[in-house]
């Protein structure tokens, strides 16, 4: 990009208007799932009985016939249709961190040389989309191109344009999971049994225990004309060079400020879109850095929460566009400010409408929040290393322990108040369970009324921090899809409670009282997982050396983080839960190596060739004409005076003959690295040497086109600088 084309673009992006937005007639109560073929327009579409054999499908598991499938077919088809629909897709989520969809129209011979529309419940519950080119593992070869994709009746169909989406799962032709959805339920489902036989202690008429999510989406919004004269930013979604703005969120002024215009028309038509699309957008706002912000639902059933949060990622990208922005997904796409996170808040509810995270008025129900907090708190003692492993990735880690991100250590902080009672109940043979809910706060201030405050205050340097009814998962990278991290955790936390019950039993089976067997259980694990509970700073070195003491797993490679997928701990527990086998995770962690290997690798290769062919040209261009200059200066002057008028110039010609040579030398060190790393034929060992031989060299390199950046003339400089990109007018 010449230097004056990059002017142009800047100055084109600050005289930018917002677009204006028609809003729907309706509240948003009205439109709501305008889009979405949920209860209601069931109820509306199928017939009585069909309606009823599908809320048994989705609500109790029963299995779906053929008969019912076309009849649900049939009724999707006329409303579809209604709203302009003339194809359908499986929608589904592969390994790829995406989702995928292949349009098929309702076309069909009608034997007579015409066509009808047609979709039968066939077409419905699986289809066979192009297996071949999707990761695998080493599952499937590329020529082995059979897989399929089954309907998800829990996750409502909806449409977009002129297409029917179906959410689906997507598994090889030799049955193994190709997906995050597959083994997501698998997880559901394995938490619901094992929550609701340890919800019965307390509870007998429970049966169903369902594993609710809120995610919190931050993301930055750039505009599309300096996006586009980024070639790191086209590539990588982060900028892999720049110096630091004089002003960037130092002052805290972004925070939760007034949004900017462009943005507000941004977010409006962004949530009355996914608010037709069903997804319940609550909350909006400004985050800490510039040109960040955050969006977050209502908590939903984890498995639609995670659909619509992909379903989400992807109409934020359509709509920013519409509004002449680029939506920046990347979990740090610049350095020395704030990332962006995915904070998962988790949580355990029973059909009977109980929060099993949150405390109660009885000491029953506190007996019961007790044992759930506990319970929770071991399975992420025994499973913290493969709960870092769920949330890792090559662009995670560069958020991670900086800025406000949590560590890379998982721990929990708890507050004082639920920290006390765990003490009070290991040290003491006391059975009665005391809690305070919100107390009330009176300030002096005339007008001002009481505040009630939290039984927790919030540690933001903790990667899972329990809120006062559920905890957070706040080390879930923006980008990633939260499925992820919620199976890891759903199947750590089941399998940790049915190691509970079974010890319960054996207690009671001994003529013990139930609940002082459930007591008796819960002080033996308060005092085993004490090594997960941290109060204090995660981001102090401290920390790291008592948290290895521990035992708690401090490694910071991504590649090697990855490993803890294949511990036995982690791949008997997957295998007990019934959501993985072996050769899934082996699979699953293949191709968890290779894609980190890939995202370094196009990061070195276009960083490699913005330093050859954008920086170092402009920087002895420059170099020339401070040459020039003294040379000039040598004709004009005596020489008896050039040291003093001269002394800089020659300063800033070594200097920047300094930084290109180191640039040029290292880049070719870099492009080395990458031949060298590319022969290694083992995903896992070139992974490594990618992490360990590749990326510390852009890093490197970095620094040094960072300070020619403050240098070079600014009317020569090539690339967008963050004071021009990241406020948005």
């Amino acid at each position: 990009m010449s230097s004056a084309l990059r002017f142009q673009v800047v100055g084109e992006a600050f005289k930018k208007r917002p677009i204006e937005v028609e809003a729907p007639s309706e509240r948003p109560s009205k439109f709501f799932a305008k889009y979405v073929f949920n209860r209601q327009k069931m109820q509306q579409y199928l017939p009585p009985k069909v309606y009823n054999k599908m809320v048994d499908v989705i609500d109790h598991g029963a299995t779906l016939d053929l008969a019912t499938a076309d009849a649900v077919a049939a009724g999707m088809k006329q409303w579809a249709m209604q709203l302009g629909a003339t194809h359908i897709t499986h929608w589904f989520q592969p390994l790829t961190e995406g989702t995928a969809e292949k349009h098929d129209g309702f076309v069909e011979h009608d034997g007579q040389g015409g066509m009808v529309e047609e979709f039968s419940g066939k077409q419905l519950v699986q289809q066979e989309p192009d297996a071949s080119s999707f990761p695998s593992g080493g599952i499937r070869s590329t020529f082995e191109a059979r897989g399929y994709s089954a309907w998800d009746p829990a996750s409502p169909v909806f449409v977009i344009g002129d297409t029917m989406m179906i959410p689906t799962v997507f598994i090889a032709y030799t049955g193994e999971a190709l997906d995050f959805k597959a083994p997501l339920k698998k997880a559901l489902h394995a938490v619901d049994k094992a929550a609701t036989d340890v919800a019965r202690y307390f509870y007998p008429e429970v049966t169903k225990v369902i594993s609710n999510l809120g995610w919190e989406q931050e993301y930055f919004l750039v505009d599309e004309g300096l996006y586009a004269a980024r070639p790191d930013l086209l590539m990588t979604g982060r900028t892999l060079m720049g110096h630091d703005s004089a002003k960037n969120q130092q002052m805290d002024d972004h925070y939760f400020g007034s949004i900017p215009e462009r943005v507000a028309a941004f977010m409006k038509d962004l949530e009355i879109q996914a608010l037709e699309l069903g997804i319940p957008c609550k909350t909006r706002h400004n985050e800490v850095a510039p040109n960040q912000f955050e969006l977050a639902p209502i908590f939903e059933e984890t498995n639609l929460a995670v659909d619509h949060n992909m379903l989400l990622m992807m109409l934020m990208k359509k709509v920013a566009r519409k509004h002449g922005f680029r939506v920046l997904l990347h979990e740090k796409p610049f350095a020395g400010i704030n990332g962006s996170g995915k904070h998962n808040n988790w949580s355990l509810a029973t059909d009977t409408g109980v929060l099993l995270h949150a405390p109660g008025k009885t000491q029953l129900d506190n007996l019961r929040f007790i044992t759930f907090i506990v319970e929770t708190l071991m399975a992420v003692w025994k499973y913290n290393g493969l709960l870092k492993a769920s949330i890792v990735s090559a662009t995670n880690a560069h958020r991670l322990g900086a800025n406000e991100a949590p560590p890379a250590i998982i721990s929990s902080f708890l507050g004082k108040q639920l920290s006390d009672v765990l003490e009070h109940l290991e040290q003491t043979t006391d059975d009665e369970i005391s809690l305070t809910g919100k107390q009330e706060m009176q300030l002096d201030i005339p007008q001002i009324p009481e505040l009630l405050i939290d039984n927790t205050d919030r540690n933001r340097t903790s990667p899972f921090a329990f809120t006062g009814n559920r905890f957070e998962f706040r080390a879930v990278g923006s980008e990633a899809n939260c499925a992820s991290a919620m199976i890891a955790l759903n199947a750590a936390v089941a399998d940790q409670l049915i190691d509970f019950k079974a010890r319960v039993d054996a207690l009671i089976a001994e003529g013990m009282d139930t609940m002082k067997a459930i007591l008796k259980v819960v002080r033996e694990d308060i005092k085993t997982c004490k090594p997960i509970h941290f109060e204090g700073n995660g981001y102090s070195e401290e920390w790291k050396k008592e948290a290895a003491r521990r035992g708690l797993d401090v490694e910071a490679s991504v590649p090697l983080v990855i490993d803890r997928y294949l511990d036995d701990a982690s791949v008997e527990m997957f295998a007990r839960t019934h959501i993985f086998t072996r050769s899934e995770i082996i699979a699953r962690n293949e191709i968890k190596w290779d894609t980190y290997t890939k995202k370094i690798q196009i990061e070195a290769r276009i960083f490699g060739d913005m330093c050859m062919n954008h920086i170092i040209p402009v920087a002895t261009r420059y170099q020339s004409v401070l040459i020039e200059n003294v040379h000039h200066l040598q004709q004009i002057f005596p020489s008896t005076e050039l040291d003093d008028l001269t002394r800089n110039n020659l300063a800033l010609i070594k200097e920047i003959s300094e930084h290109t040579n180191f640039i040029t030398s290292h880049v070719t060190a870099l492009i080395d690295a990458r031949r060298v790393a590319n022969r290694i034929e083992s995903d896992r060992e070139k992974a490594i040497a990618y992490h360990d031989t590749v990326a510390p060299l852009i890093e490197e390199i970095r620094y040094h086109v960072d300070k020619l950046e403050l240098i070079v003339d600014d009317e020569l400089w090539p690339l967008p600088k963050y004071r021009e990109i990241l406020f948005i007018r």
